[in-house]
């Protein structure tokens, strides 16, 4: 299935998005498993979002919740026990990465981690619109 290239003269300035819709249409391996969830504006609450991720087996020392450059990155990373002997080793230790795009203005309200999930709290705060008028110079 194609995607339609964004060459509009009409979209300036959007020259990352085909990169990152490209990345994203890549996927990974889908691990670990997550949920997004949207949670409507209430009162003078703004709308949130609530991403789930499935982190079994993962301490909170081994998980780390960072933005960077209008990404959020998660990234597990658990060591190998050397001082075990498994009979059957069914559960491995592996090292994850999930990167989520965050739109413009998006902020991270918190991350929790409580019976093998982690869920990190985002806002999505109301946009204001803004209208600016741009002076014209007239030249003789």
């Amino acid at each position: 299935m194609s995607r339609p290239a964004l060459s509009s003269p009409l979209l300036l300035g959007f020259e990352n998005i085909e990169r990152m819709l490209d990345r994203l249409a890549k996927g990974g391996d889908g691990y670990p498993p997550y949920n997004v969830e949207r949670f409507a504006a209430s009162g003078d609450e703004p709308e949130r979002l609530r991403i789930t991720l499935a982190v079994a087996g993962f301490t909170a020392e081994q998980l780390g919740v960072t933005l960077e450059e209008g990404k959020l990155v998660i990234r597990g990373r658990q060591t190998e026990e050397t001082e075990r002997i498994f009979l059957h080793r069914g559960i491995a230790a592996r090292q994850f990465q999930r990167v989520f795009v965050l739109a413009e203005g998006m902020e991270v309200l918190a991350a929790d981690l409580s019976n093998g999930l982690l869920t990190v709290d985002l806002v999505r705060p109301q946009a204001v619109p803004v209208v600016r008028r741009i002076d014209i110079a007239a030249r003789p």
